[in-house]
């Protein structure tokens, strides 16, 4: 079964344009990074600029946010490149002369509509300066990690 990662390849588009601040950009730079193709990323930043959260010319590497990190969510986000799409699918292949098959789907559907709610709240919480946040600490504790490794091979002075 395959999976979307638009949200997930996104969000790095968006940490990525914060982090680069400054720096030249191109679609093939990142792209790099995501490790996938120019054009998915001009795809993905045209979903962006039309939910407003960017803001760039055409055929110019000048991308934006058009709003702080701290005020664009991973649910703004989720809508820009996903639309209204849920997390969760019932089968709609079921039998629809079997009053099991159909009773079953409609009441896993009552708890997939429950599971979205709660996701998108809890979606509606997290920022993009969230997970730029999370970054920054993952790499200071990579730093750390490395710092006291390199302490532990080092002889001990004499």
């Amino acid at each position: 079964m395959k999976y979307s990662t638009k949200l997930s390849d996104t969000l790095h588009l968006l940490a990525f344009l914060c982090l680069a601040r400054g720096e030249r950009l191109t679609s093939a730079r990142i792209a790099e990074s995501v490790k996938t193709n120019p054009a998915y990323i001009r795809q993905l930043m045209s979903a962006l600029k039309k939910a407003g959260l960017i803001s760039s010319d055409q055929g110019q590497v000048n991308a934006a946010l058009t709003r702080s990190a701290d005020q664009i969510t991973m649910l703004d986000v989720y809508r820009a490149v996903e639309g209204e799409k849920p997390l969760l699918h019932l089968d709609i292949h079921t039998n629809p002369e079997c009053g099991i098959g159909v009773n079953v789907q409609l009441s896993i559907g009552d708890f997939y509509r429950e599971i979205q709610d709660t996701v998108e709240e809890k979606m509606q919480k997290i920022t993009l300066q969230d997970i730029l946040d999370r970054y920054e600490q993952r790499i200071q504790e990579r730093g750390m990690a490395g710092d006291e490794r390199q302490q532990n091979t080092t002889e001990p002075d004499v």
